[in-house]
């Protein structure tokens, strides 16, 4: 009996044996299987959940935004302009520092309609900002020191803006956090358009000539803007020429000049743009127009002498450049 007792023992351990190999056979043939399915097949992206925001970088360093943002603030001009030629409609901005606080500069007006102003770029109303419930907040690097309390109402990007004389940089750089290189590449050749059918309509009737632009200030100096400022860039792109003290690079496009009549003599060329900042610039250019010195000027001489817009001539953006270009048209071939 005791024989037979061990053989049936082993008997079952062997049993045992076979019966684990066969499940074991089992696992590794599922594994194998679902391994083959998986290289065979692979899962497509739009099978894979899709994040609810993507992270973009900025100054501040790492936001995640939502995609397609649909109630966005914008503040500083600069930034409301780029949102629109992007296809995107803030629901509330900021106007700019130097503009009335209610109201946005001309040349935006007709684009912004009856969105709420919040106050100015330097100076954002936090609390209308907040009522506003955004799912996305794009500024400028002049308001760094509310970031965090921009942060808490809303998910916040800012960009480093290096003044005038990046507005296109400042452009690209927006179109690329918002995923709208497409519409951005869609208007600057609606822009290079617009400066080749500029070109063909002046011909060569300005080769040879120079045109210089100005500021009158409230100080009564004189703002000589320069070939890097927003103006000179697009009179760059035209092909044309600026007067010497003019045609030169500057950290912010611009060269000061107390306004005495030994540096009227600076700004002389052909045809004379001035900036206009409300009465303040009218009351300054009527004073300097009684002025001997300032009738000897040749864009004086020649009538060629015109009062343009401040706020679009140095707005940074393609809606102000369109601003820019409708004056050249205006006044450089219209009235010719």
């Amino acid at each position: 009996m005791g024989v037979l007792s061990g053989k049936v023992t082993q008997m079952k351990i062997f049993q045992r044996r076979i019966t684990c190999l066969f499940l074991l056979g089992i696992v590794v043939c599922l594994v194998i299987g679902a391994c083959a399915r998986s290289v065979n097949h692979p899962v497509k992206k739009s099978e894979q959940a899709a994040p609810e925001c993507r992270v973009v970088k900025h100054v501040m360093g790492e936001t995640c935004i939502p995609h397609s943002p649909k109630r966005v603030v914008t503040i500083s001009h600069f930034a409301l302009a780029n949102a629109l030629i992007l296809g995107i409609k803030p629901i509330g901005s900021t106007s700019a520092s130097s503009y009335p606080q209610d109201i946005f500069p001309p040349y935006l007006r007709e684009e912004v309609g009856a969105i709420p102003v919040l106050g100015s770029q330097g100076t954002p109303n936090l609390e209308k900002i907040s009522l506003l419930r955004s799912d996305l907040i794009i500024s400028w690097d002049v308001v760094r020191s509310i970031y965090p309390l921009l942060s808490q109402i809303s998910p916040t990007i800012i960009f480093h803006f290096g003044g005038i004389p990046y507005w296109k940089d400042f452009f690209n750089l927006m179109a690329e956090a918002l995923e709208k290189q497409d519409v951005a590449q869609k208007a600057w050749d609606r822009y290079y358009q617009r400066i080749e059918e500029l070109k063909l309509a002046l011909k060569d009737r300005y080769v040879n000539k120079t045109i210089s632009v100005i500021t009158l200030t409230e100080e009564d100096s004189l703002q000589v803007w320069s070939r890097n400022s927003f103006a000179g860039s697009i009179l760059n792109d035209v092909g044309l020429k600026r007067p010497k003290s003019q045609d030169i690079d500057t950290p912010d496009g611009l060269v000061y000049y107390p306004l005495s009549e030994e540096k009227l003599g600076e700004i002389d060329a052909d045809v004379l743009f001035i900036q206009a900042r409300e009465n303040v610039t009218v009351e300054a250019f009527q004073k300097w127009q009684k002025d001997p010195l300032w009738q000897s000027l040749k864009a004086v001489q020649q009538h060629q002498v015109y009062v343009v817009d401040v706020y679009a001539w140095i707005g940074s953006n393609l809606i102000a450049a369109d601003a820019v270009i409708d004056d050249l048209f205006k006044h450089l071939v219209d009235e010719q």
